[in-house]
């Protein structure tokens, strides 16, 4: 790969009409040949494990392999656990920089899933965790498999919006996005490869980070 990652096919991004939040699309961030690279070097390059979630009292086995990235302090406390980042690897960084100069908007850390087959899934939820202050920007970068994304609002009788995910996408999430809507990866049983997922953060107030 060169030195310097192409901003893709598709330089500009569309809107998607979300009352109460802010969504932008871009259907091909990546062109395909940086795309293929990264969701090789990536699959094979980070520390994937299983981590629990905590669900009505019970603590289950995620449905998908799951790793956290980022500076030094960056803590991410999920599901009833808290998880220490990894040092950000060459190409994680790399793939950031590229989409902190798309988005605007900086970021320091980077939650990557691993779905391995379309039993793999995200179950309902927003990104409102406190670390990411009121209205945090989610860059979510999608790299293999396309897998269909499902976002619902938490109070207005709106269609949900639907939205499929396609190899060297970006989607980005800011102002009241989290606050106003809850979003999925469901379980297909459609016949479907591998995908990674990567959410670019920002982790606030580092130094209040217990």
């Amino acid at each position: 790969m060169s030195g310097q990652t192409t901003l893709g096919l598709e330089s500009t991004s569309r809107e998607i009409d979300a009352r109460g939040g802010h969504l932008r699309f871009w259907p091909a961030f990546l062109p395909l040949d940086e795309a293929d690279r990264f969701f090789e070097g990536l699959w094979r390059g980070l520390e994937w494990s299983r981590h629990f979630v905590h669900i009505a009292g019970r603590r289950i086995p995620s449905p998908r392999l799951s790793a956290w990235y980022g500076v030094e302090g960056a803590r991410y406390r999920y599901s009833g656990q808290t998880y220490e980042p990894l040092p950000m690897v060459p190409l994680l960084a790399r793939l950031r920089r590229v989409v902190e100069e798309t988005v605007g908007s900086p970021f320091n850390s980077v939650l990557a899933n691993a779905y391995r087959d379309g039993s793999d899934s995200m179950g309902w939820h927003s990104d409102d965790e406190k670390e990411l202050g009121r209205q945090p920007v989610i860059a979510s970068v999608s790299l293999g498999a396309t897998r269909r994304f499902r976002m619902k609002h938490r109070s207005a009788r709106i269609d949900p919006i639907e939205l499929d995910l396609t190899h060297g996408s970006l989607l980005v999430m800011d102002e009241d996005t989290q606050t106003n809507w809850r979003h999925a990866i469901p379980k297909t049983k459609r016949e479907v490869g591998p995908r990674l997922n990567l959410t670019f953060r920002r982790i606030l107030d580092l130094d209040r980070v217990e």
